[in-house]
């Protein structure tokens, strides 16, 4: 079932939207040569308790893995899609990409959020795979509109990363969010002829996350039972942004 949120609801999830945002970019300028994705973890962890927000991710059981997740965190580097571990012993580089994911919970609703930045001197082709990403999310929230149906974002998605040559992932998908981390919709970045096509209504909030590979679409899950990877071990980007459906257009709740 899709839970319509009320405007009092959806001003909350802007509050923790807007928190995620901070963290992120906080986190967006202190990922550089020489920084660990643990230091990372930690200056989240600490955003987070300072505004008195939850971690969403934290303890989040994922049936496959058989456990529930550790870090506030997912900090996924070149070939890691999504679900990355923070280390003490994994050093960013230069010419490293780096997907940066979290979510709070705040005032009993969720925000959600992503970005991918490029430490030092990327390659063309590094640039290219994020800025791609990055624009076919921006297509797709342009799609968020009352009366179009969830393919119209799917598709959108698909539609332009696969003209620019990449690939989408198919096994990991966005998803409904609110006073659940994870609600209805699924939000594949593709179209899946198979699943729910639901029509846009006022109310609903769509957390949209396109991951592009450079290489192949498909992928496996490393022996930590969490890391998600390429499997040719081309680079991968990631962007996300919550998105509510009002009868103004699009609001992305994660950024002012």
């Amino acid at each position: 079932m899709i839970i319509r949120k009320t405007a009092d609801e959806l001003e909350k999830m802007r509050r923790s939207g807007l928190l995620v945002y901070q963290i992120l970019q906080k986190l967006g300028q202190m990922a550089t040569e020489g920084v660990s994705t643990q230091d990372l973890e930690l200056a989240a962890a600490k955003m987070m308790a300072d505004a008195g927000a939850k971690p969403a991710f934290q303890g989040y059981y994922v049936a496959a893995a058989g456990e529930r997740y550790k870090y506030v965190l997912c900090t996924s580097v070149n070939e890691e899609i999504v679900h990355g571990m923070p280390s003490a012993k994994r050093f960013l580089k230069n010419g490293d990409i780096l997907s940066i994911d979290t979510g709070v919970q705040l005032n009993g609703f969720f925000g959600d959020s992503a970005l991918t930045v490029g430490i030092g001197q990327i390659s063309d082709q590094a640039k290219r795979l994020m800025k791609v990403t990055e624009d076919s999310l921006e297509l797709a929230i342009d799609r968020v509109r009352e009366g179009n149906r969830l393919f119209d974002v799917c598709e959108t998605v698909e539609k332009y990363v696969t003209s620019n040559g990449f690939s989408v992932v198919r096994e990991y998908v966005g998803h409904g969010i609110g006073s659940q981390l994870h609600e209805e919709p699924q939000i594949p970045n593709y179209v899946d002829r198979k699943g729910d096509n639901p029509r846009l209504r006022e109310g609903m909030v769509l957390a949209i996350e396109p991951m592009v590979n450079a290489g192949k679409a498909a992928t496996k899950v490393r022996k930590d039972k969490w890391t998600a990877v390429t499997q040719d071990n081309s680079y991968s980007a990631h962007f996300e942004h919550c998105v509510a459906v009002t009868k103004n257009g699009p609001w992305v709740l994660t950024r002012p």
